[in-house]
């Protein structure tokens, strides 16, 4: 079993510091990239916090968490990376050890894991994926998908909550010709291609207003690379402008913002922009992104709870958790006066 002073050797950090981390103090103000290495190191060595809540007498639950995304992919779009290390912060909350299923693969195996007594699966998965899981563990939550609600718990969030947030901001700053960043297609809950959701509730709301224009919505595909040819192609295109737009998420908002400045329009002088998600990425850039808060944190501790009820009542019946979206206002929005 490893120890406190394993993880202060494996990421080089105090022994002080790793257990005011892993005991989520407050007061202890460290970087997420810091978090990070420690609950990831935590895992990788399964350390467990001491006394830990346990199932029965002498059992401490083992749970792993599946990902959709390879680390390269979570790289590009964190949105994944920091759901997972907030699902696994409260994971070793309640005293679980936690590991990794580090291949859920298309036809393949799941790679290195011995008897489990859940899964938290994060992202979508294919129906081999599941099946796959279930070969592992009946106990299965989904977070942020629903593959199939008569069978398995899932925390979501309302897209269409948010996009309705976004817009109704925009016009009460004034702003009603109002374009998309975002893919036409996505992989939907059992990772088929599918519409985005995101673009189709914008696409309605616009239209219902009587205020859509194909014109102002850019197919922005789903690398940074595409996205950043796409969003210059629309510009030498000589389309007239909107005056803001609604990105679906984060990395899009971005790479945009940055070719919207290369080519001298000003954010928000010239566009405003709104994205989704709401991960510390969001204020890192200059201006601020105003963005729909996807309370990831919030998702991590729901999921965990249902998990935790699963496991000590096998016959319930699942829960399918909604969480609402709120808006972080910053300064990525101004104020438009025709």
């Amino acid at each position: 079993m490893a120890t406190i002073r394993d993880l202060a050797k494996r990421t080089g950090y105090s022994v002080t510091t790793i257990s005011r981390v892993l005991n989520n103090d407050p007061t202890m103000k460290v970087t997420d990239n810091t978090r990070v290495a420690i609950l990831e190191a935590a895992a990788e060595l399964n350390y467990s916090l001491p006394k830990p809540k346990r199932l029965g007498k002498n059992h401490a639950p083992r749970i792993a968490v599946a990902e959709m995304m390879t680390q390269k992919e979570q790289l590009s779009d964190p949105y994944y990376l920091y759901l997972k290390n907030y699902v696994v912060r409260a994971c070793m909350e309640q005293g679980y050890m936690v590991s990794y299923l580090s291949e859920v693969s298309e036809g393949g195996g799941i790679a290195g894991q011995g008897e489990l007594d859940g899964i938290l699966a994060v992202g979508i998965f294919s129906e081999e994926q599941i099946r796959q899981m279930e070969e592992i563990s009946k106990a299965i939550i989904f977070v942020d998908s629903s593959p199939d609600e008569q069978q398995y718990d899932s925390v979501v969030l309302n897209f269409k909550l948010g996009v309705e947030q976004a817009l109704d901001y925009l016009m009460q700053h004034g702003h009603y010709r109002i374009g998309f960043l975002g893919p036409t297609y996505k992989l939907d809950q059992k990772k088929r291609p599918a519409p985005e959701v995101r673009r189709q509730y914008f696409r309605e709301y616009m239209t219902e207003i009587g205020r859509y224009d194909e014109c102002w919505v850019i197919d922005t595909m789903l690398t940074l690379d595409e996205t950043r040819e796409q969003v210059k192609k629309w510009l030498q295109s000589g389309e007239q402008r909107p005056t803001a737009f609604l990105a679906y998420n984060e990395e899009t908002a971005i790479t945009a913002v940055s070719v919207f400045q290369e080519a001298g329009i000003r954010i928000p002088e010239d566009i405003s922009i709104i994205s989704f998600n709401d991960t510390p990425l969001s204020i890192l850039i200059e201006p601020p992104l105003t963005s729909i808060n996807a309370h990831l944190e919030s998702m991590g501790r729901v999921a965990v709870k249902l998990l935790k009820e699963r496991l000590e009542d096998h016959q319930h019946i699942p829960y399918k958790v909604v969480l609402p979206l709120t808006l972080s206002e910053r300064s990525s929005v101004k104020d438009y006066q025709e």
